[in-house]
């Protein structure tokens, strides 16, 4: 008999489904980020409108925005929160629009922006022959139109609201009838308020119309003045509640009272 050992030889059977691998697992991953994708993009569909331009800014310009949490960036469509630290850059930018429009020079000296506790205040001055309004007219012009317009597509990014003033000068309304300077400065206020929400602010944007007549007179001493005649719009502060405005610094001050003195017998 031959001494040499025997060969041994073993044979290993596979496992059942080895042949599947790990593909599945790519499969369900696909599948749990589609959903995920369905699930934001229902949420987004019912989140507010500065949830939304948040989230688009954020895409736009991630450093800029998200180092704001998308809240005080100025002069793009993902504004969101114009407080009274604000302002004077929400000024600079409204500025920089409006002077690109075709007839800035002839109108310049006709629009005038000033800071004040109660917010932003853009006024569009009147000349002898009327520039935003004809004379003794509601209707706004061409020019009144244009700039109404750009107005409301800049303040209709923003979430404040805003008031209108219609102020006339003391000159007595020429028309026949009731109509006077009340009506009329209510009006162009109203006229401006239906233009600028047909041109882009929101439904609510405008908080209060007003019409104050020749009461706020912008020239006191001249109370014929051309200019006393204008269009107000405010950007009211976010501090501010709506319908609670500050006293603005052009409103008269209260008369002191005088004390009579006692009638002697």
């Amino acid at each position: 008999m031959d001494g040499s050992r025997p060969i041994i030889i073993i044979k290993k059977k596979a496992a059942h489904g080895g042949h599947h691998g790990g593909a599945w697992k790519v499969a369900y991953a696909d599948f749990v980020t589609a959903m995920m994708a369905l699930f934001i993009v229902l949420w987004l569909l019912n989140t507010s409108k500065p949830v939304k331009e948040a989230i688009a800014g954020y895409f736009k310009d991630p450093a800029g925005t998200a180092n704001k949490m998308g809240s005080t960036k100025v002069g793009t469509a993902d504004n969101l929160a114009i407080s009274k630290d604000d302002m004077p850059k929400l000024k600079e930018e409204l500025e920089k629009a409006i002077s690109r429009v075709p007839n800035f020079e002839k109108i310049k000296d006709q629009i005038e922006m000033t800071i004040t506790p109660e917010g932003l205040r853009i006024e569009l001055l009147e000349t002898e022959t009327g520039t935003f309004f004809g004379i003794g007219n509601s209707a706004p012009s061409e020019n009144g139109k244009e700039l109404l317009s750009l107005l409301a597509h800049e303040l209709g990014k923003l979430p404040n609201h805003l008031y209108i003033e219609g102020h006339t000068d003391s000159k007595p309304y020429g028309g026949s009838g009731e109509y006077g300077n009340w009506e009329l400065s209510t009006d162009r206020a109203n006229a401006a308020r239906r233009l600028m929400q047909r041109d882009g602010l929101r439904a609510d944007e405008v908080s209060q119309v007003r019409g104050y007549a020749d009461q706020l007179l912008r020239k006191r001493d001249e109370p014929l003045a051309s200019s006393n005649r204008r269009i107000s719009v405010i950007v009211q502060n976010l501090e501010i509640k709506p319908g609670q405005p500050e006293e603005t610094p052009d409103k008269p001050e209260a008369p002191t009272p005088v004390e009579t003195p006692p009638k002697k017998d």
